[in-house]
């Protein structure tokens, strides 16, 4: 039990006990003094009686504070007993009101748990199926690598298939045509070109570009001998039988590039050069990087050997040139509509100027009118104001000559002061 806290009522009870104590020793003390006084003053006589008198009044005294202390005590202990109940009381509503809050907190714990526990039942199912997802992008991927896989065994196939293809000399002049023929359409505009075109020296020609002068007419052929170069890149040949192919291969392309100068480039109807396509760049690279001879030969012969590659640089130059000399064609046009849009934009300038002349006019118009107004208000305040004097209305005589002479009306006379 901890100590016993007194209410203020007790305290104040108890203070007063003690008051009374102090009054009663302050008695006692006056009381002694006093018996003393009587003692010294009546003798001997008196004091027997003043003794008497004053057991009395201290036997009285004695009796009235015991009773006062012990009514005192009860009620301190009435206090008490109403403090431990309210004690009691407040203690037993805290613990209640503990208890609920200790519910409800359980409560919200519990709800918050069960939220927690959704929220991570939800990312492990999210978790499950982005896994699964991506398992399934995966096999996905690995079935598209298969098909892959497969597409280049066919792509294989069919590069040997297109080598048995090049080696007949018919099929590789088809191949040579259709891929000269998708560059050719693919780069210029139809009346640039003709194919299977037939010379005057009834030859034909796989395709004859139409180019501006002085260019003229070119003509492209898509044959290439090829026989001699597979031989030259045998690994089962020997070393002597490439040579041989090699040199063999120099030899046909010769002939090729003289065939080729021979029926395709004719004065005053074709351009003095032709081009020899070959649709391998491998070939081309081959004669260039290791057979320089055969292309100054064919330099020499004006015959201009080309890939895939160049050739398309050459269309694209083509392309601009013809795109060049359409536009020249076009020059007087663009030059007369020039020359319409100079005049127009003269027209523009004089009708601008006119413009600014007037608006600048008008604005000095609207600064006069502003005088003019200014001035007239002034005089309704005056006259409103009865202020009005004779050299006001000199004024008024001076604004309407004004107004008179920038055009602007008839002067304007202030009005009588109105009646009040």
């Amino acid at each position: 039990m901890g100590t016993l806290q007194l209410t203020p009522v007790e305290m104040l009870l108890a203070g007063l006990l003690a008051a009374a104590l102090v009054l009663l020793v302050w008695l006692l003390v006056r009381s002694y003094a006093a018996e003393r006084s009587l003692r010294a003053q009546l003798g001997d006589e008196l004091a027997a009686l003043m003794e008497q008198q004053l057991n009395v009044q201290h036997r009285d005294l004695l009796r009235d504070l015991h009773e006062g202390l012990a009514r005192q005590t009860d009620r301190i202990g009435e206090h008490a007993r109403a403090d431990r109940e309210l004690l009691q009381r407040g203690l037993t509503a805290a613990s209640l009101q503990l208890s609920r809050g200790m519910k409800v907190l359980t409560q919200s714990v519990d709800g918050r748990l069960d939220t927690l526990s959704g929220q991570v039942n939800q990312r492990l199912d999210e978790g499950f199926r982005k896994t699964n997802e991506t398992f399934a992008s995966v096999m996905a991927r690995l079935a598209t690598i298969d098909e892959a896989q497969k597409k280049i065994d066919g792509l294989t196939t069919n590069v040997v298939s297109l080598q048995e293809l090049l080696g007949d000399k018919r099929a590789r002049g088809a191949f040579g045509e259709v891929q000269l023929e998708a560059l050719v359409q693919n780069m210029l505009p139809p009346d640039a070109y003709a194919f299977q075109a037939v010379l005057p020296n009834n030859t034909r020609v796989d395709c004859l570009l139409t180019l501006p002068a002085p260019t003229g007419k070119v003509a492209v052929d898509a044959k290439f001998p090829l026989e001699n170069y597979h031989r030259m890149f045998d690994s089962d040949a020997a070393e002597l039988d490439r040579r041989a192919a090699q040199q063999a291969f120099r030899a046909d392309v010769k002939r090729h590039v003289d065939a080729i100068a021979s029926k395709y480039i004719l004065p005053g109807t074709t351009s003095d050069g032709a081009v020899m396509f070959l649709p391998a760049e491998a070939v081309f690279a081959e004669l260039h990087a290791w057979h320089p001879e055969v292309v100054a030969y064919a330099q020499q012969k004006r015959v201009w050997i080309v890939s895939p590659t160049t050739l398309m640089a050459v269309l694209n130059t083509a392309r601009a040139v013809l795109k060049d000399v359409e536009t020249r064609k076009q020059i007087h046009v663009i030059q007369d509509a020039l020359g319409k849009l100079a005049k127009d934009f003269r027209r523009f300038d004089e009708r601008m100027a006119a413009l600014a002349r007037h608006i600048e006019q008008a604005s000095r118009d609207v600064q006069d009118v502003q005088t003019s107004s200014r001035k007239i208000t002034a005089h309704f305040h005056k006259i409103e104001s009865v202020q009005l004097e004779e050299g006001d209305r000199e004024d008024d005589e001076d604004a309407d000559a004004q107004a008179s002479a920038i055009g602007t009306g008839p002067a304007l006379t202030p009005p009588i002061a109105p009646q009040i």
